[in-house]
């Protein structure tokens, strides 16, 4: 789960992490009222969308103007206007795509003086199952890139969970960053504040792009990414409360709701498939036949008629969706409660495009007995190569 960078402000606030002040804004006067109370005079109004590269961005509206999706304002004038001309307007960056994403809300804060830009992000390292720290003097770049172009500059390592985070890590960090004096302890007092943050809530990432050094000398962070583990929003349901589902696909989000995992891609084949390493084989062969997936769509191994349903109405609201590969290996789950919500979804929302059904399994005769008396237009694929080899024709029409 993601969260806007001021939510994310305000959790580093909440543990000491040093950040400067803000205010959230929905509106002009919301905007105008912050800035009059943070007291200037140079103010940053920053577009708060879930993706970066905000400030290379561009709004598709003319009417909110041509400076990016982060602006310097010199006076609270100047940034409540600013905040009205991003307000309910399209920003485009290199990780929202052609679409874009609306802002709803931005973030009116206090200017800052920038001596120095640096990296700094935690990260659950997936090889070693542990915490991992990467640091790096090429603040305000996208990570990616400084690997790409200078990889000597970044800093990696990961910490023991038996031993914990101890201040060797903090001088590791500060000795790479360059930083001296006072600004050590204080990157020894960072380091710790945030792998306690990231251990108590249960984090995925916390990215602060740019951590500066300011005209007084002193550490602060000026921008921060900030993600949690889905699985664990039971044990928070005070971050559960900042989920903005406006940020979310649709498609995804209605298959949260059934405990369906769905990412849209870009494809013209949908998928439904049980099992994550199944549903990535058939992505993968959809390409070896020529097409592209629009869809990774696990119903898990206990999906019911219902799920199934729901998956299926999901999949075909898609309207890239030309043609729907259904792949199942009964285990746990058994083909007839596949095959049943496949009929149901048919039938409930209609069949335009090409359906071709691969199951494998338990109860698989009965299966394969439901769709061959269903009276629809279904494809039986025999296997995988062969179901995959049989709706790219189909969607092809050859």
């Amino acid at each position: 789960m993601n969260i806007h960078e001021h939510q994310a402000k305000a959790i580093l606030r909440e543990y000491g992490a040093p950040v400067s002040e803000g205010r959230v804004a929905f509106n002009g006067e919301d905007a105008w009222r912050g800035a009059e109370e943070l007291g200037g005079p140079v103010w940053v109004v920053k577009s708060q969308i879930h993706a970066g590269g905000r400030g290379k961005g561009t709004f598709k509206e003319p009417e909110a103007g041509e400076k990016g999706g982060v602006r310097i304002a010199k006076s609270v004038e100047e940034a409540s206007e600013f905040a009205r001309q991003m307000l309910g307007r399209t920003l485009v960056t290199h990780q929202t795509g052609a679409s874009g994403k609306q802002v709803n809300r931005v973030y009116i804060e206090e200017g800052a003086d920038i001596k120095n830009e640096m990296y700094l992000s935690l990260l659950v390292d997936r090889v070693t199952s542990r915490i991992s720290f990467v640091a790096s003097t090429e603040g305000g770049m996208d990570i990616e890139e400084v690997a790409a172009s200078t990889p000597e500059k970044i800093l990696s390592f990961s910490v023991d969970p038996a031993t914990g985070v101890s201040a060797f890590h903090g001088r590791k960090v500060a000795y790479a960053l360059g930083l001296e004096g006072a600004q050590v302890k204080q990157c020894v007092q960072l380091i710790s504040t945030l792998y306690k943050l990231f251990l108590e809530k249960d984090c995925d990432l916390i990215e602060i792009n740019p951590l500066i050094v300011d005209g007084a000398g002193n550490l602060k962070c000026l921008d921060c990414k900030m993600s949690f583990d889905g699985n664990a929003m039971y044990r928070h349901p005070e971050l559960a409360e900042l989920r903005d589902e406006t940020e979310e696909d649709p498609k995804e989000l209605q298959a949260s709701k059934f405990d369906l995992n769905y990412i849209a891609l870009d494809g013209e084949i949908g998928c439904m498939v049980n099992g994550a390493g199944l549903a990535m084989a058939t992505m993968d062969i959809i390409k070896l036949y020529g097409s592209e997936p629009a869809n990774f769509l696990d119903v898990g191994g206990g999906a019911t008629a219902e799920k199934v349903t729901e998956a299926f109405k999901i999949i075909t609201a898609d309207p890239k969706v030309k043609g729907i590969l259904v792949n199942i290996f009964g285990g746990i789950m058994r083909c007839d409660v596949i095959a049943q919500g496949v009929i149901e979804a048919v039938k409930e929302v209609g069949l335009q495009v090409p359906l071709v059904v691969r199951l494998e399994g338990t109860n698989v005769e009965l299966g394969k007995e439901i769709i061959n008396n269903s009276g629809l237009n279904v494809i039986s694929g025999d296997n995988l190569a062969d179901g995959a080899e049989k709706i790219v024709k189909a969607v092809r029409g050859s």
